[in-house]
């Protein structure tokens, strides 16, 4: 399968494919002297992989060290557990900070009425006293 081929049928791009290859998370086959590189049909497989675990939250780093235990017969479900439980504490985490910055921009929005000039904006003076502030 040519890199065209395993990016439409892994659905992503000729670039993401090889983006995946300079990140090491997919093997770039050997070029023959006259021809294309050919990729083996788990490579599809791979990039899914790579696709739906980016989807969960994942970073690239992470996917590596997933993609790696999964090839570790030594290795067993209860760390890929561990590191699913893992992401969903960061995911709360994150989620818990967006509340607080939805929180305080909806306080700023409410102080402002919308109306004169925008150095009399509150939401920008909030802006420029939390400078102050850090």
């Amino acid at each position: 399968m040519t890199i065209g081929g395993v990016a439409r049928a892994a659905g992503v791009g000729v670039e993401t494919v090889r983006f995946y290859e300079r990140r090491g998370l997919i093997e770039q086959p050997e070029k023959p002297m006259f021809g294309r590189r050919t990729y083996p049909p788990e490579t599809v497989a791979r990039i899914r992989f790579i696709r739906r675990a980016k989807e969960l939250g994942f970073t690239l780093k992470e996917i590596a060290e997933l993609l790696e235990l999964r090839m570790d017969p030594g290795k067993s479900c209860a760390e890929v557990r561990a590191r699913a439980l893992a992401k969903m504490a960061d995911i709360d985490r994150k989620i818990e900070a967006l509340g607080r910055m939805r929180r305080a921009l909806a306080d700023l929005a409410s102080a402002c009425r919308g109306r004169g000039p925008t150095s009399e904006c509150p939401i920008l003076e909030a802006m420029e006293e939390g400078e102050e502030h850090e």
